[in-house]
């Protein structure tokens, strides 16, 4: 079993700026990838970004690309997610998740075995 806790969320104006943080405890080893989701309400969850463990690879959704940086400490077993230049539209509950493979699947839910409980984001106009 793999707990993740985030952490980091908040009301903020377009423009501005949040670093999310998520705690991974529990068995970690087994765990190759980390990601960031979100889901505004009405929609489905969606995928942010992806981190590897082992490698430090890092892949983006375009819709933050170029505003957003995933980044992992090990000695912590935290991943973060720095998000710049907010809009209103990346409003929405933000969930880290841990998966056992690193690879095309970490774009997707189900690429991942373990979810933290979210925490939410609000960029006001």
């Amino acid at each position: 079993q793999v707990q993740l806790v985030e952490s980091g969320g908040g009301l903020v104006q377009a423009g501005g700026s949040l670093r999310l943080s998520c705690a991974a405890s529990g068995r970690t080893s087994s765990s190759y990838a980390m990601g960031w989701f979100r889901q505004a309400p009405g929609k489905e969850r969606e995928f942010v970004a992806a981190i590897s463990w082992r490698s430090s690879s890092t892949v983006y959704a375009d819709s933050v690309k170029g505003r957003s940086t995933i980044s992992r400490e090990n000695a912590k077993n935290t991943v973060y997610l720095q998000m710049n230049s907010l809009k209103p539209e990346d409003t929405a509950v933000y969930y880290c998740a841990a998966g056992p493979v690193w690879g095309s699947r970490s774009y997707y839910t189900y690429g991942y075995d373990y979810w933290g409980q979210g925490t939410q984001v609000t960029v006001s106009s």
